[in-house]
């Protein structure tokens, strides 16, 4: 009897040890299952990435930006008055008019530009690529057609930002005085150069006059876009998300709304 009594105990301690190395290994699955879940709700996709939407999704028509009324003052006589609108692949995406006019012996010279940038989420939004784009035109027009003696300024009251480019030029032995306004109104820019000379015996243009006449005429410009878009009702206004083939050379314009 006393050797059966500790045989007996030997065999209930050894019985009890793999109970105890299951519960633990219970433990750990329990673990293992709650790592799982958390990591399950770390892995949720992330939102689509968004850009804001332009302003303006399309142009007015470029030459009746401008009233007839205008082009009497700083174009006189011209040989159009309603002005010559230029070749564009697109007239939605660019457009220019222009008015040459001889007045006597003052020839004065008009040309209306726009540009519209559409938001494209590679590229960003329709109003910061305007707005590179119009300081790379206003740094353009210093030194266009062998312009010389550049003075640029910034100008308050026309759109949301705009800079002036007075220049020099000769031309068939004529003085010329140039005057370029380079306005961005949202994702819309407008680029108006105002050109004079005096032939024969005539002055050459007050270049003060030819650039307070360019202003005047690039805020009605700039007022005619946002006139266009409110006539429609704001259907020109980039609504949507979408893609725009062309580039600009890789400044150019997608879309992050209708075309």
């Amino acid at each position: 009897m006393h050797r059966t009594a500790p045989r007996l105990a030997r065999i209930f301690v050894s019985a009890a040890v793999p109970v105890v190395l299951v519960a633990g290994c219970s433990s750990g699955s329990d673990k293992d299952s709650k790592d799982s879940a958390d990591a399950s709700k770390s892995a949720t996709p992330s939102p689509t990435p968004t850009v804001a939407a332009a302003k303006y999704g399309k142009l007015p028509e470029v030459c009746p930006t401008l009233s007839g009324k205008t082009i009497d003052q700083l174009v006189p006589k011209a040989e159009n008055k309603k002005g010559k609108e230029l070749p564009s692949a697109d007239a939605n995406q660019s457009a220019s008019c222009l008015w040459t006019g001889l007045n006597g012996f003052k020839y004065r010279q008009l040309t209306v530009s726009l540009k519209l940038f559409r938001s494209d989420l590679s590229l960003g939004t329709g109003d910061k690529r305007a707005e590179a784009y119009a300081a790379d035109q206003a740094q353009k027009a210093t030194t266009a057609d062998g312009a010389k003696n550049a003075k640029t300024a910034q100008a308050s009251g026309i759109g949301d930002a705009a800079t002036t480019v007075s220049t020099e030029s000769k031309k068939d032995g004529d003085e010329f005085r140039n005057q370029t306004v380079v306005a961005r109104t949202a994702n819309v820019v407008v680029t108006l150069e105002y050109n004079g000379a005096g032939y024969e015996d005539e002055k050459t243009p007050d270049p003060k006059k030819l650039l307070k006449d360019a202003e005047t005429a690039a805020k009605e410009v700039v007022a005619a876009v946002a006139k266009d878009a409110e006539k429609d009702g704001g259907k020109g206004t980039e609504t949507g998300a979408g893609k725009d083939a062309e580039k600009d050379g890789g400044k150019g314009a997608g879309s992050a709304g209708a075309a």
